[in-house]
């Protein structure tokens, strides 16, 4: 499928394997996606080397963050995470529609055939098909064609500002900042019977508010402030919402200068935001922070993990606001048609970024329009003409998984055994990481399924480093397919998950064929300080007591070690040191018991085969 990137600056369409829907996701065949010239020609500015070091320069944070890397895993690590910003290319794009056409395990309420509004950066791309979680798919109502319902990011956005405001019907509300969010921003406060306001730099976005309901606008001599005042019946005004984009903390000063005592300040758009004490304490303002699409947003529980808000609760959500976005479209109280500058063909996307970068008088935004029959490959063939087929004894090896870890560790060891190791695949959910990556590397197929890896008979042993809930279904249908495994730890997360394995160890190992090998990555006793540690003890006539404290780098509670991808620290770490205890001891575990702060002992008496 073609996806656009943006590298070095500029945007470029590529050709990457198609996504397939985890669980809780959806397929959808895109047919139109928005592009917001703000916060997308921001990030293509962003992905520049002059602006990485400049950012660099303005945030030491980031610097010690790079430091912090370096320290801990090395000059590898580092190398990895600066080349994939410099050199794999960023996904863009946010906001997307289209026609479902396959679902994850878990997913209800989307069948193959639904016309749908996709939203989430990371998610609903620049690209043919994208795979997206349930709780950012609004199925689209009657009356909505697909090219508006592509702005649905957008006008959630906007209607997540409004509800911050908290206004009412009579309510006097001002918009600082006419781009397309404050001018879907106007028809949106217009529909709930507010009394808008509105002010921008450029002339022909205040007119063009005006055109779809804005009631009033300062002429160029008066003083925004004063002519709010004024508009208000000399009260100011109710709530004032920032929509504009600017490093300057100018427009949150005039806004609080535009509100009446108690009125409420929103900030949606990306603002400076150095408030004056005076100007807040005076008349007791309300400063609020409006995110983006609404509750849910930045919250991996809703996002990807699927889990909706109580409605009696959390009445309006990311979802539930681009639903309500939607129904503003198919009412016909928010007009498109004015606001979309141009609708061009996707392969069209380098030169309609181009043109909004030049363009003196930039678009709102621009519509992108995709083919009907997309071609679905999870696979992409990557042909390098000074290399042929691997037939000279080394491991034909297939990379599973291609995260920082798998970068920054695995890929620079493997490259430097490459007497021993062909790397022929590589495989992650995000095609065009796998594309870049396997360019990087050299390896002749990139994927998006890592069946594509089991299925290729070029490829002999697989190395699995993707995180620890899909472990041990991957091992599985690695060892069935005939291939070496090389696993990261643990081998499994569940007593189940291990005896299902290692029953189908056993009925490998007596079949004809044999089973592959199998390993797992852990790495400590294999340190020649345990090495030598081991010899000093295996002789002993005494009972061995060990003490180990680990003294890991803290997770946020909300990362997903600790959640069901992960499985806690104590399987995905932890299990190190269980096997670096089985080395020196010489015999698994026959019983284990933890503690943790303010939590009940728990006592474990594992059967013989847990190691």
């Amino acid at each position: 499928m073609k996806q656009i990137l943006i590298r070095g600056g500029e945007a470029i369409v590529e050709d990457v394997p198609a996504p397939k829907p985890a669980p809780g996701q959806v397929l959808v065949r895109t047919a139109w996606s928005c592009v917001s010239p703000g916060t997308e020609l921001a990030g293509a500015e962003k992905s520049k080397v002059s602006h990485l070091i400049e950012r660099f320069r303005r945030d030491p944070a980031r610097l010690r963050m790079t430091f912090d890397l370096l320290r801990e895993r090395g000059a590898q690590a580092v190398y990895a995470k600066a080349q994939a910003r410099l050199t794999f290319g960023n996904a863009v794009g946010y906001s997307c529609s289209g026609t479902v056409i396959d679902v994850g395990d878990g997913v209800y309420g989307f069948d193959p055939g639904d016309q749908v509004a996709c939203a989430g950066s990371g998610y609903a791309n620049h690209a043919e098909l994208v795979a997206v979680p349930v709780n950012l798919v609004a199925k689209l109502p009657d009356g909505v064609g697909l090219a508006n319902a592509a702005t649905v990011t957008l006008g959630a956005i906007a209607l997540q500002g409004v509800r911050r405001a908290q206004v009412d019907v009579g309510s006097y509300v001002g918009v600082i900042g006419l781009g397309m969010i404050g001018q879907l921003t106007v028809q949106i406060l217009k529909a709930a019977g507010c009394k808008v306001f509105g002010t921008d730099l450029a002339p022909e976005r205040v007119a063009q508010a005006q055109a779809l309901g804005l009631d009033m606008a300062p002429f160029h001599h008066d003083s925004p402030v004063d002519a709010a005042i004024a508009f208000s019946e000399g009260y100011g005004l109710d709530a004032v919402l920032l929509t504009a984009a600017t490093e300057s903390d100018g427009p949150l000063h005039l806004a609080m200068q535009m509100a009446r005592r108690k009125g409420r300040v929103v900030v949606v758009g990306d603002v400076g935001l150095a408030a004056k004490r005076d100007l807040m304490y005076a008349k007791e303002l309300d400063l609020l922070i409006s995110t983006s699409y609404g509750p849910g947003r930045y919250d991996p529980s809703y996002e990807e993990a699927g889990l909706d808000y109580p409605y009696a609760y959390v009445r309006w959500t990311e979802n539930r606001n681009m639903r309500a976005y939607l129904e503003l479209i198919a009412s016909g109280r928010v007009q498109l048609d004015p606001l979309i500058g141009e609708r061009l063909p996707m392969t069209q996307a380098a030169a309609a970024y181009t043109r909004l970068k030049e363009g003196t008088s930039r678009p709102y935004t621009v519509l992108l329009e995709y083919a009907a029959d997309a071609p679905i490959h999870h696979a992409r063939q990557v042909t390098w003409h000074h290399r042929g087929p691997v037939l000279d004894g080394r491991v034909r090896l297939g990379i599973i998984g291609a995260g920082s870890f798998a970068r920054g560790v695995h890929l620079p060891n493997l490259r430097k055994l490459t007497k021993q190791f062909a790397i022929e695949g590589i495989v992650t959910r995000r095609g065009h990481m796998a594309t870049a990556i396997a360019r990087q590397v050299q390896a002749r197929l990139a994927a998006t399924s890592y069946q594509e890896v089991l299925d290729d008979p070029d490829i002999d042993a697989v190395l699995i480093a993707t995180r620890p809930h899909d472990h041990a279904a991957m091992i599985e249908a690695a060892l069935r397919a005939g291939k070496h495994v090389l696993a990261e730890k643990p081998l499994a997360l569940t007593m189940d998950e291990l005896t299902r394995l290692e029953q189908l160890v056993h009925d490998l190992s007596t079949s004809s064929e044999g089973c592959p090998a199998i390993l797992v990555g852990f790495n400590r006793r294999f340190s020649p300080y345990a090495v030598r540690l081991h010899q000093q003890v295996s002789q002993r006539t005494s009972p061995l007591h060990l003490t180990y404290r680990m003294s890991a780098a803290y997770m946020p509670p909300d990362h997903w070690v600790h959640g069901v991808e992960g499985g806690g620290r104590i399987r995905s770490e932890a299990c190190h040191i269980f096997d670096l205890f089985y080395y020196l001891v010489g015999a698994p575990a026959v019983h284990i018991q933890t503690t943790g702060v303010g939590a009940v002992r728990r006592d474990i008496v594992p059967t013989d085969n847990v190691t």
